[in-house]
């Protein structure tokens, strides 16, 4: 039987260690804001901005949410983001994907300033993490590595497995456990054998948006298994892409759902807005 890693609990640590850093920031003039954008209604998207919002208000951040009607045009939407951009007051902006098909996604991003970059999508930020000198990082492969040094899961010279090759999560991962001497394979729904593959991972990362695929079959005995999904079943309930049923019982540690990585990307996401308010500081 394998070890919960409960991402909440350690989310809920580090938001009231940062309750703590707010408290002495805002003594220096500065109190840490967040600006949304929220493009359309998407209801699981509207979760989830409500889940950021509701986060960053507990440790004792300012949050502007912008509710954007879907028809918005994308010189409109690029005018709200330069707005944050100048605003002294907003360290953090965060634009909640996915957009309207009509936006590109990519221009928006890349109009961030990359220092307010909370997500850490911007090109800029992207690149100075494959060059190793991160200043954003991506949310979710942050809150993984956080969650392996919790729990002294050892990297190096592992095997790591990532199935799914996301700009937001698998290739940002698959930088970070290189430069922690994993040796990495960066699978996908076009690789080979892909059970066979996964079998022979120390680490297994599951980030492909089907749910729950992967089995015991993906597993090798005492692996540690991170499941990145959330998807609702047939019965509506919310999953991972991972059988947690059948890989718990074979794996080292495994990440429930919910209640394991969800909660520390959003516990990332506040993280790096306290880094980008202290940082203002600095000019």
């Amino acid at each position: 039987m394998s070890e919960l890693i409960k991402g909440n609990l350690l989310a809920k640590k580090i938001k009231e260690e940062l309750k703590i850093k707010t408290i002495e920031l805002k003594k220096q003039g500065i109190t840490p804001k967040l600006a949304v954008i929220l493009v359309g209604n998407d209801p699981a998207s509207q979760i989830y901005v409500n889940h950021k919002e509701k986060d960053a208000k507990e440790i004792g951040f300012l949050t502007e949410n912008q509710h954007l009607d879907e028809t918005i045009t994308q010189e409109e939407l690029l005018s709200f983001v330069q707005k944050y951009n100048e605003d002294s007051s907003v360290h953090g902006i965060l634009v909640q994907l996915p957009m309207p098909s009509h936006i590109n996604s990519d221009e928006i991003l890349l109009a961030i300033d990359p220092k307010k970059d909370v997500d850490g999508f911007h090109p800029m930020n992207m690149g100075r993490l494959l060059l190793g000198n991160p200043q954003m990082i991506p949310s979710t492969p942050h809150g993984i590595m956080k969650m392996f040094e919790e729990y002294d899961i050892e990297l190096e010279g592992k095997n790591a497995v990532i199935i799914g090759r996301s700009n937001i999560v698998g290739k940002p991962m698959s930088v970070l456990l290189t430069a922690k001497n994993a040796t990495v394979t960066l699978a996908h729904s076009k690789t080979k054998d892909l059970a066979k593959l996964a079998s022979t991972a120390d680490i297994l990362i599951v980030a492909i948006g089907v749910a729950q695929m992967v089995d015991e079959t993906y597993i090798k005995p005492g692996a540690v298994v991170i499941d990145v999904g959330m998807n609702r079943n047939a019965a509506g309930k919310l999953v991972g892409d991972v059988s947690f049923e059948k890989v718990e019982p074979i794996a080292s540690f495994i990440t429930p759902v919910p209640g394991g990585v969800g909660p520390m990307t959003r516990a990332m996401l506040m993280e790096q807005t306290y880094l980008a308010a202290k940082n203002s500081i600095k000019g």
